[in-house]
Parts: structure tokens; C-alpha cells; sequence
């Protein structure tokens, strides 16, 4: 747990300050200064470009953590497999960049609702894919490489900063909403060229080909097990983009409106990506080693700091989303209410069921994978298809739930099955009922005529009692050592 626990600390550090401005971002610089129609280009243009960098990518990301500690070797250049990494995915991607813009014409008759929009910004679309195709294959090497906190500064804090002052230009009338569009799509560019400076500046930019790099593990495995892991991550983000897809064939505005909703969740979701960072090459490592009883520790214990930690953060953000509704001072967001609270449910049952996904995609039986991600990806596609025609952004938000609840629910299952973890016991429902209890306590205060009193009253009565009954009860023996070295609670 050590290099975990850094790697994962620091990483929480950088996305919490990247948190705060997002939430700067989502709340009080693009809703005021956008449409909901112009976020929900934003977001289709994005969900479409990460789409086309997936396929692009033929799964080489997940066989990169997946593979990368057999090719591990600095002295030897990794045996060259850099350049491997990103020839394959780059030239696939003229290919797919091909498809996408002859397929122009069916895209704007799909949006034709708001086809006057999307229609000049489509090429701009496919530079962002590229961006997108390069940077994650750069940051799934960096991972590999154990060096994940520079790559999460750059998205969770740099890029961030970036969108905000195109954000303020557009506002303050020095750039025009094409403009935008293109600023948007430089700090994508940004990053990615930062990315590549950050490796070269580590010594890890081993760009010369060599032989060497087909006689580690056979091309055929890299490839057959890239196949694999495209198709899963095909549900995978579908999860995240099917949605806007799917809505803004509606409205944009509807997209923009779920945009925002999505973004708002998307703090609950910090921790767990932080963590995951470092432990999806750290359990390769545990598979290559037959480290079978510290990979069942490692289950455990994130299952578990997840879960005290997630439930806190969605109780906090739900109890208290009136105030961040009335930050944005248009009334229109607020409809994406009921959508957030959803988001915030699916997003916890998917932090609650720890790392079963990253423990069957690295495991011998990575394959099995492929028919939950594909039956994911059906739900998520069916449910939509049935629910926003009738609910409209809040059906969106259920499809996202239900079928996140699902897959981790089969995920778990099977890990359990196939290896006998699973990594629950009676200290998790525990942990549950004491943080419903806390919020259902802060909920039944009277809030007051200024929202900023609301918000610190029940959230200072959550954190409270929720703190206190964590310490108190030590469900969490993590929490309780932490306390202990910041002087608080028990020696």
C-alpha cells in the first residue's frame, strides 16, 4: 500500500484543487456566460471525439498497463515499445478520422434540431480527437511508469485553468464563440504536448524503434488482448458520452443542462480516480507476482476507504445542491436536479464496489470482461432509448445509475466466483447507516434565509457527526491513523 498511498494522496491533493476550479468553471463561469445550447455542443463535440480516440486507440492503453511490466527496462529503452504504443493508434486514426467526416452528413441530420450549430465546429471536433488519442496513450505509459501525479495536474488543474481564461475572453467579448471552440480545443493540444515534454524531461521519451519490442511477448497477444479491451471500453465510455449523444439528438440545450449535472457528480468520482491511477498497474504487478493475498488486502481496504469517503462526499454534495444551483444564476440548470442525485447513486455504487473491474480486466481471465462491458453498453443504449423520450435528462441520469449498479454488481459477482473475494463485510453497512444517519440529521435543520449559512450549517453538522462516529466506532482503521497523526483522537 505504500507507493499506492503517495502516488494516491497526491493525486487527491491535485484533483481536489482542480475540483475547486471545476466547480468555478461548472457553477460560475460557463453557465453564466453560455447557453445551455452552447454547452451542449461543447459536450457532444467531446463525447464524439472520445468515441473516435477509443477506437483509434485499439485498447493499447490497457494493454500498456496491462503488458508494460514485461517490456519494463530503461537501460534498454523499454525495448522500444513507445513507439509502438503510439504508431499503431496514430495511424489507425487517419483511418477513423477518414470515417468521421464522411459521415458529416449523417451526424448533422442526426442533430438537426441544432444542426446550424454543429455544422462549423465538425472539423474542430476531430482535432480534439487526435489531442484525446494522443494524451491518453502518454498518460497510460506515464502510469506504467508509477509517475501519475504530473499527468493529473495537467488535466485536473492546467486544463482546467485554461477553459476558464478562454471562458473569461469569450465573456469579456476578446474572442468570439468560434474562438471559444478553438481554445477549448487548444488546451486538449496542451496538454498532450506537455505531456510529451514531462516524459522527455524524465528520460522516458524512448521514441527509436527496435526489434526488440516483438520479442518480449508475441504481437499477436498485445493485439488480440487490445481487441478485448476496446470493446470493453466501449460500455466504458459509452457510460460517460452516450448520454449527451443521445440527448442532444433531442436538444443541445437538454445535453448542456445534463452537462453541468454531470460535472456536479463528477466530485464524488475524484477519490476513486485518483486511486485508480496508481492501482491498476500496481495490480498487474500483483498478478505477474501471484501476490493473490495482497491484491485481496488491497480489494479490501479501497473498498472500503471508498466507500467512507464516497459516502460522505455524495451525501455533503446532495444535501447542499440548492446552493450550488443558485451560484449559477440561471434558473434553467436547476432542472438537472434530480439528474445529479441520480449520478450521484451510480457513481457511489460504482466507488463502493472497489477495484472489481480493474482486478478482472488485468486478471488470466481478462476476456470475461468483454461480456459484461458488452451488456453494459446494450443497457446503457437500451435504457436511453426508452427513458429520455419519456423523461427527457432525467432518464439519462436513471440509464447512467441502473446500469452502473449493474456491471458492478456482475463484476463483483464473478470475482467472487472465479478467485473467492469479494470484499465486503457488516463494517460497510456500519459505515452506510452512520453517514445516512448524519445527513438525515443535517436534512431536518431549518435552512436559514442566506444559503452561504445553509450550506455551512448542514454541511458542518454532517462532517461532524459523521467524523466523530468514524473515529469513535474505528470502522475505518485508515481514518483512525490519520487522526491519530494530526493529533486528533485516541493514542
Amino acid at each position: 500500500m505504500g507507493i499506492v498511498r503517495r502516488q494516491g494522496l497526491r493525486n487527491t491533493f491535485i484533483s481536489y484543487v482542480g475540483l475547486g476550479i471545476g466547480f468555478v468553471n461548472t457553477t460560475l463561469v460557463l453557465p453564466r456566460l453560455l447557453v445551455p445550447a452552447q454547452l451542449g455542443l461543447i459536450s457532444v463535440l467531446v463525447s464524439l471525439a472520445t468515441m473516435g480516440a477509443l477506437v483509434s486507440a485499439l485498447g493499447f492503453t490497457n494493454t500498456t498497463l496491462r503488458y508494460f511490466p514485461y517490456f519494463r527496462n530503461r537501460e534498454a529503452g523499454h525495448s522500444g515499445y513507445l513507439p509502438l504504443l503510439l504508431g499503431l493508434p496514430l495511424a489507425l486514426f487517419g483511418v477513423v478520422a477518414g470515417v468521421l467526416w464522411l459521415g458529416r452528413p449523417l451526424a448533422l441530420r442526426w442533430y438537426a434540431h441544432d444542426a446550424a450549430l454543429l455544422g462549423p465546429h465538425y472539423g474542430a471536433m476531430l482535432g480534439l480527437a487526435l489531442c484525446i488519442l494522443l494524451y491518453n496513450l502518454l498518460e497510460a505509459y506515464t502510469k506504467s511508469l508509477f509517475h501519475t501525479s504530473f499527468s493529473s495536474f495537467l488535466t485536473d488543474i492546467l486544463q482546467r485553468l485554461l477553459i476558464v481564461g478562454s471562458a473569461l475572453l469569450y465573456g469579456t467579448g476578446y474572442l468570439s464563440f468560434d474562438g471559444f471552440v478553438l481554445a477549448y480545443l487548444g488546451s486538449y493540444a496542451a496538454i498532450a504536448a506537455l505531456l510529451l515534454g514531462y516524459l522527455a524531461s524524465i528520460g522516458e521519451l524512448h521514441l527509436r524503434p527496435t526489434r526488440a519490442v516483438l520479442r518480449v511477448r508475441p504481437m499477436g497477444e498485445l493485439v488480440r488482448f487490445g481487441g478485448f479491451a476496446l470493446l470493453g471500453n466501449i460500455s466504458g465510455t459509452l457510460l460517460v458520452t452516450i448520454d449527451s449523444l443521445m440527448l442532444g439528438s433531442h436538444s443541445f440545450a437538454d445535453a448542456g443542462i445534463y452537462g453541468i449535472a454531470l460535472n456536479i457528480s463528477t466530485a464524488l468520482a475524484v477519490p476513486f480516480r485518483a486511486l485508480y491511477k496508481t492501482a491498476h498497474p500496481l495490480i498487474a504487478e500483483y498478478w505477474k507476482e501471484g501476490a493473490t493475498d495482497k491484491m485481496l488486502d488491497f480489494y479490501r481496504r479501497t473498498t472500503r476507504l471508498n466507500t467512507a469517503l464516497g459516502s460522505y462526499l455524495a451525501l455533503g454534495i446532495g444535501l447542499n445542491l440548492p446552493f450550488i444551483y443558485a451560484l449559477i444564476h440561471r434558473p434553467a440548470y436547476a432542472a438537472g436536479t434530480v439528474a445529479v442525485l441520480l449520478l450521484l447513486a451510480g457513481r457511489l455504487t460504482d466507488g463502493i464496489s472497489g477495484v472489481n473491474g480493474l482486478i478482472v480486466v488485468t486478471s488470466p481471465r481478462y476476456r470475461y470482461d468483454l461480456l459484461f462491458n458488452a451488456g453494459l453498453a446494450s443497457l446503457i443504449i437500451g435504457l436511453n432509448y426508452l427513458l429520455i423520450p419519456r423523461l427527457g435528462l432525467t432518464g439519462a441520469a436513471l440509464s447512467n445509475a441502473l446500469a452502473l449498479a449493474s456491471i458492478n454488481l456482475a463484476r463483483t459477482w464473478f470475482v467472487w466466483h472465479s478467485y473467492g473475494w469479494q470484499p465486503f463485510d457488516r463494517r460497510i453497512a456500519y459505515i452506510l447507516l452512520l453517514a445516512g444517519g448524519a445527513a438525515a440529521v443535517a436534512w431536518a435543520l431549518p435552512p436559514f434565509a442566506s444559503i452561504w449559512l445553509t450550506l455551512l450549517l448542514r454541511g458542518g453538522v454532517l462532517t461532524l457527526l459523521y467524523g466523530v462516529g468514524l473515529l469513535a466506532t474505528g470502522l475505518v482503521p485508515e481514518v483512525s491513523q490519520l487522526a491519530r497523526k494530526l493529533g486528533v483522537g485516541k493514542p
